[in-house]
């Protein structure tokens, strides 16, 4: 039987900066759609990669005193090893500086010349380079130095005279809004949704997509003084990456994509530029573009000038990778702004992954490795209460599948956190320690439950964290070949008979270190 297939991206980061926690955020949201589609029987397609080119990039490259080109392969090789670091397990990672990459925009260019959607004219306006990005004079505020500058993003402006290419983006405002009428979930969360229907709703002008004040770009076939707007650029990474210009093979089995995630700034280049250069080029526009928040640190915004910049390296080496993944993705609901505080760090950590989760393993498996011969017992009839909760265990891969299918993984979590504390609630109420005494029938029976419970927790937590997980299932002695979603079915239970390793703890408590650093 054919898999369906599943294609989730990332933005590609830009490279004039090292990787903070807004780019480890995006792609572990990715990587945590990618994990459970696999688990869940998808042929799954996960892009990551790097944007890098455009003037800012140039300029970047120029304070550092190298060339553009070897500024790129080291700031390129930072994202490469971050997304090593955090355990993502992306497919691809795409550089817009590959040959394969300038095949692929200059072949999407030259089906919009084909198609009459690109003209030469000349730009005059106003244009943020941090940005990249042209503004009109309502979207500009003045400072009180007199800058111009951004409103959305506090960049300053400068205003550009120059010949450029135009795409003809007004003549798409009614294909646009039919195309979000016609998909409601094309753009989530609902309220980024309603922002991008206001804005194409206001009316659309053409938009520049040709520069020519720099060369640090993919030249524009056929007239080499200009070099294609970075956006029309970086955003056709998405196709490159399965073969475009090639419409057969990968192309033809994973696009459209299931998601693009993106970052809250960038969703107008997303949902209205890029649908509308797809369609205008006679392709497809992707399923879904999601855009989620922004963090804080300790309620301030995070800027290098206040020094609050948070490193994921660092964050990792001080509470762990699989606790820092399930906190990201636990804390908010996902496309909300959230805030990074360490004693809301170590109260997830503490609270549901010691003990909660963690308990709950630890005091079930030793149960067993003291009392059931270091083997899975074997139960004798199930009681109403023992039923509830495997029905309730069995139950928990469907409803996290609906929560992740619109993104919601603090929802997913809740799902998986219902029946971990209702396997904790079922244990204090059965108390396997004092039936080792009056029932020992009984104890085997509600540890037999408990361990079945234990494998579906297991296995379902695996896309968030895959090491923490991966070392339970270990173990529960459950085979690597037992561990995706097809398995969690009566015919894989936990079976009786079977040798359990010695328990070990899976998530330890945070504990502060002492003033002396000890």
């Amino acid at each position: 039987m054919t898999k369906p297939k599943y294609y989730v991206t990332t933005p590609i980061y830009y490279v004039n900066d090292v990787p903070h926690i807004g780019h480890a955020y995006t792609t572990l949201a990715c990587d945590v759609l990618a994990r459970f589609k696999r688990l869940d029987g998808y042929d799954v397609t996960f892009l990551t990669g790097t944007d890098e080119h455009g003037q800012k990039v140039a300029k970047s490259a120029r304070a550092a005193g190298v060339d553009a080109q070897a500024f790129t392969d080291q700031v390129s090789q930072n994202f490469r090893d971050l997304a090593a670091f955090m355990n993502y397990s992306n497919d691809d990672f795409i550089r817009t500086t590959e040959a394969r990459h300038k095949t692929s925009v200059q072949a999407l260019w030259r089906r919009l010349i084909d198609a009459g959607e690109i003209y030469l004219g000349s730009y005059a306006g106003w244009y943020a380079t941090r940005d990249e990005a042209f503004y009109t004079d309502s979207e500009l505020e003045k400072r009180p130095d007199g800058s111009l500058v951004a409103k959305a993003s506090g960049a300053e402006v400068e205003w550009v005279e120059e010949p450029s290419y135009f795409f003809r983006l007004s003549a798409w405002q009614d294909r646009l809004l039919a195309l979000y009428e016609a998909n409601p979930d094309f753009i989530l969360p609902k309220t980024r949704r309603n922002e991008v229907v206001s804005f194409v709703k206001s009316g659309l002008q053409d938009l520049s997509v040709s520069r020519t004040t720099f060369d640090w770009g993919v030249d524009v076939p056929g007239d080499d003084a200009h070099v294609v707007y970075v956006w029309l650029d970086a955003l056709t990474n998405y196709i490159t990456a399965v073969g475009f210009p090639d419409t057969e093979g990968d192309y033809a089995r994973y696009w459209p994509a299931d998601v693009h995630m993106v970052g809250k700034d960038i969703l107008r280049f997303h949902a209205v530029y890029w649908p509308a250069f797809l369609m205008a080029a006679g392709l497809q526009p992707p399923r879904r573009v999601f855009a989620h928040g922004w963090w804080t640190n300790e309620g301030q915004k995070i800027s290098k000038s206040l020094g609050n910049v948070i490193d994921p390296i660092k964050l990792v080496e001080t509470y762990g990778l699989d606790q820092v993944r399930y906190f990201l993705l636990r804390e908010v609901p996902f496309g909300n702004d959230g805030d990074f505080s360490h004693a809301a760090m170590v109260h997830r950590m503490n609270g549901d992954l010691a003990n909660d989760f963690g308990n709950l393993a630890q005091r079930v498996l030793s149960m067993i490795h003291r009392n059931c011969d270091k083997a899975v017992p074997a139960p004798g009839g199930f009681s109403d209460g023992d039923r509830a909760l495997l029905k309730a265990a069995a139950a928990i891969k469907d409803n996290m599948a609906a929560a992740i299918d619109v993104q919601a993984f603090h929802e997913a979590l809740e799902h998986l956190w219902t029946v971990v504390r209702a396997a904790n609630a079922y244990v204090d109420r059965q108390a396997p320690w004092a039936l080792r005494k009056t029932d020992p029938d009984r104890m085997r029976t509600v540890l037999y439950v408990l361990a079945e419970t234990l494998r579906h927790l297991a296995i379902l937590a695996q896309p968030v964290m895959p090491d923490s997980a991966g070392r339970m299932l270990d173990l529960l002695a459950v085979p690597a070949e037992a561990r995706d979603f097809a398995a969690l079915t009566p015919a894989h239970a936990v079976q009786p008979g079977t040798s359990l390793p010695k328990p070990e703890g899976v998530f330890p408590r945070h504990v502060e270190p002492d003033a002396d650093g000890a």
